[in-house]
């Protein structure tokens, strides 16, 4: 176990807290991230029976049976390199070394705790001494050290490269010229000890720069532990440390996950789960919870409220969360290189119009600038409000006074995507900006979805606006689709990331939020609430803002 102390700023929020200088929501979320554990963060705030510890309460779950989920089952090759859904299988093999709850309160899961020095650069990571392999050895440090460092190696392939590089990588030479004698570079840790094993049971992350939210980072979706000895390889009867086993597997079909007997945590209650893939078209999803052929979905289309309303056997749930699609522009791509043009097409837009049309008031309007109000350090900012003779202004200034011709490249479904795109194609046409759409399957959408000039790309629910911000748009960041790069703005989410201060990190926020409204990439239409149902038999289930899915706390009545 770590000797380090208690982080100093903790007694700070203590008594902002006390002084009802910050929220109770932020007071738990930065208490917790510095290294106090959520109970002990949830008893200071005067609510201990907040904290929600699995396993704890359902002893008297029923056991047995089998729970069949609709939804994608794809590619589940290389966990460290999936783009989102993939997860839900293989996160009930190989676990995460933390969990963010729905109450957006980061836990210790494979770890059993986590120190932070006051400076926010040494991160000591304390492993749980009851977790072992399925093939019976113990989870090592060792073994979570192979894992970050092969999430952090370019050639894998990552989005946890750009989620971590700011604080874990540096630039280098790697000897080799391009076609234009130019240097190539590429990245590596830091420093040679960027990654410490101590111990057995104890891993130090030394950072290059401050950063407060490394335990959420090891949450993010592709952050499975993996066996290594497995070379980062998954499928059927690959080891893990989780609930269930994968049995069986055929893409675009079934994924089929068995209980395992000798499992560290709570549950697991059912002995199978059942991942089938219905294909495309969520009426055939709604149609199979229908006639009782599946027991839940993974989400559905928020269209389908009133038809799961209408099912007496099912149970309907609903989660405010981060999910969101955004109209993106490439900007070293002609004429989306012009910050006047990309302001006004997003003047050009009602939010609460499109909202309204696409997502029935589920969710919420978007502001420009990718930061949810949900998120912990989000900035309330005047409304930007549409303003057509606005948009026409700044694009005559940018050499456009009879208005631009375009085309948005954009998905069949779902359906909820097509809708917001048509409304803001209509809203365009007002202010003289003609956008023809470019209809396509998703398969071959995500193909060319970082290659377009013009998309409207769909992306999933961060935690936290600093983690959204630096994924999509700092500079140079694998995941950055409208090569954004704005040397102010990468230090402006530096910045924020070092902050532990609530009001000064919500002030630094607040400048990044105008960066984005002012000269950002984006026009951001709305904020989705996702709605899923499932056969009221089903036991345990809640929906979590990410939509995932943890078959451990599930059962089957009857």
């Amino acid at each position: 176990m770590s000797s380090m102390k208690e982080h100093p700023y903790i007694s700070t929020l203590k008594q902002q807290y006390a002084d009802k200088k910050c929220s109770r929501r932020d007071f738990l979320r930065t208490a917790t991230l510095l290294g106090l554990s959520a109970g002990a963060a949830y008893a200071l705030a005067g609510r201990v029976a907040g904290e929600a510890m699995i396993g704890a309460a359902k002893a008297d779950m029923p056991k047995g049976g089998t729970i069949r989920i609709a939804m994608p089952v794809q590619d589940l090759t290389s966990p460290h390199t999936y783009s989102w859904v993939q997860s839900d299988i293989t996160r009930q093999v190989c676990g995460y070394l933390t969990r963010t709850g729905q109450d957006n309160i980061t836990r210790p899961f494979l770890l059993e705790s986590w120190t932070t020095s006051e400076d926010l650069r040494s991160w000591t990571l304390n492993l749980r001494r009851d977790v072992n392999w399925h093939k019976g050895r113990p989870l090592s440090a060792e073994d979570v050290a192979w894992n970050l460092k092969r999430v952090l190696d370019p050639a894998t392939g990552s989005s946890m490269l750009g989620l971590m590089e700011g604080y874990m990588l540096e630039d280098y030479e790697t000897g080799k010229k391009d076609a234009e004698g130019k240097a190539e570079m590429s990245k590596r840790l830091w420093d040679a000890n960027a990654i410490e094993v101590k111990d057995a049971h104890t891993v130090v992350l030394n950072l290059k720069a401050p950063q407060l939210a490394v335990p959420e980072h090891l949450f993010h979706y592709p952050m499975h532990i993996l066996d290594p000895e497995e070379n980062g390889v998954f499928g059927v009867g690959s080891n893990g440390t989780g609930a269930f086993e994968l049995v069986e597997y055929e893409v675009g079909r079934k994924a089929v996950v068995q209980a395992r007997s000798s499992y560290w945590g709570g549950g697991p209650y059912v002995d199978r789960v059942e991942f089938i893939d219905l294909g495309a078209q969520p009426q055939a999803w709604v149609a199979a919870l229908s006639s009782k052929q599946i027991d839940g979905l993974r989400v559905s289309e928020v269209s389908d409220q009133e038809v799961l309303a209408g099912m007496s056997h099912v149970t309907i749930y609903q989660a405010q969360t981060a999910h969101t699609g955004v109209a993106r522009m490439q900007v070293d791509q002609k004429p989306f290189d012009d910050a006047r043009l990309r302001k006004a097409m997003r003047l050009a837009v009602d939010t609460n119009a499109v909202f309204a049309i696409a997502h029935r008031g589920i969710g919420a309007a978007a502001e420009h600038h990718h930061v949810a109000q949900i998120h912990p350090e989000y900035a309330a900012l005047p409304p930007m409000q549409r303003d057509v003779d606005a948009a026409k202004k700044l694009l005559a200034e940018a050499g456009y006074p009879d208005g631009i011709d375009l085309e948005i490249a954009a998905k069949n479904d779902p359906t909820w995507e097509m809708l917001a795109v048509q409304a803001m194609v209509e809203q365009w046409k007002e202010a003289g900006i003609r956008v023809s759409i470019k209809a396509m399957p998703s398969a071959l959408f995500w193909e060319v979805w970082d290659k377009v000039p013009f998309g409207f790309t769909e992306w999933a629910h961060r935690p936290l606006g600093t983690m959204a911000l630096a994924i999509a748009y700092k500079s140079g960041n694998a995941w950055n689709e409208s090569h954004y790069a704005n040397p102010a703005f990468d230090a402006l989410i530096d910045k924020a990331e070092a902050t532990p201060d609530i009001e000064q990190r919500r002030l630094v926020m607040a400048e990044l939020e105008t960066i984005m409204q002012e000269d950002g990439p984006v026009v951001q239409p709305l904020w989705r609430g996702l709605i899923t149902g499932f056969d009221s038999r089903v036991q345990g289930f809640t929906l979590h803002p990410t939509g995932y899915i943890f078959a451990e706390e599930l059962a089957m009545g009857s």
